[in-house]
């Protein structure tokens, strides 16, 4: 698999804070993979439990950010990943056995998607709630930011970008600001300087529905995406979204 004809290689970033139980089971899905990762980076946001531990005995890069919150944890993981993709998931996420490769198949298709994502399948709920809420969720955040955005907005869970994609943006990013919404921050900045978003709905990986079965969860979620647009007075400046790269369009997706 080739990206700007050379064999593509990939970091895997991890941002945790005291969730050593989720990670054990993200970091054994990585080491299951058909296309074992080129470095996998395990960003501990100030963890009181054994979370470094875990990310060390899975033979993981272990980073230490002190700054709580996911967009300063999340950024110093890009900062450091040294291979041609960088990928992210959350300690919460499960992806197949296949993540990887198709991942690093679609980049190595088309040179001009700079970055790509897909949706995630809610677990630990009963199937019922799981296909209603994973479709609603999936519906409000892909298809109601697509106009903010330019393109499909990045989902944090289950992102990947080129390195080069990165470096560009990385100065300009909110990553000193706890409540901002990172993937959705990434995504507005990504688009402003040109990039290409891609969506494929069938690149599904498993993530927690704790998020949004606390009682306050969601309301939390509604103000952080609300705050990040803000920054950016509501999105996209206008005229400076790129159009978004080629792709099947979004639909809901098939919760495992």
């Amino acid at each position: 698999m080739a990206v700007g004809g050379a064999t593509a290689t990939c970091s895997v970033v991890i941002p945790v804070r005291d969730d050593a139980r989720s990670l054990e089971r993200c970091l054994s899905a990585l080491d299951r993979q058909t296309l074992r990762p080129t470095e996998v980076i395990v960003v501990d946001n100030g963890s009181s439990d054994d979370s470094g531990a875990v990310a060390l005995r899975h033979g993981a890069t272990l980073l230490h950010e002190q700054q709580v919150g996911i967009p300063a944890a999340a950024a110093h993981g890009y900062d450091a990943a040294t291979c041609d993709l960088v990928l992210r998931l959350d300690a919460d996420s499960i992806p197949p056995a296949d993540w990887t490769s198709r991942v690093t198949a679609a980049f190595a298709a088309d040179q001009d998607v700079d970055a790509l994502t897909g949706p995630g399948a809610f677990t630990a709920v009963p199937r019922p709630i799981r296909r209603l809420l994973t479709g609603w969720y999936w519906h409000v955040y892909f298809e109601g930011f697509r106009s903010r955005v330019g393109a499909v907005p990045l989902f944090g869970s289950n992102l990947a970008m080129r390195r080069s994609a990165w470096q560009q943006v990385s100065a300009s990013v909110h990553r000193d600001d706890a409540m901002v919404h990172d993937d959705l921050d990434l995504s507005i900045h990504l688009v402003q300087v040109g990039r290409r978003l891609a969506f494929d709905p069938d690149l599904l990986v498993s993530v927690s529905a704790r998020p949004l079965l606390h009682p306050f969860g969601m309301a939390k979620r509604a103000r952080r995406a609300a705050h990040t647009l803000e920054l950016h007075d509501g999105g996209v400046t206008p005229g400076a979204a790129a159009p978004p790269a080629p792709t099947r369009r979004p639909g809901a997706p098939r919760p495992s």
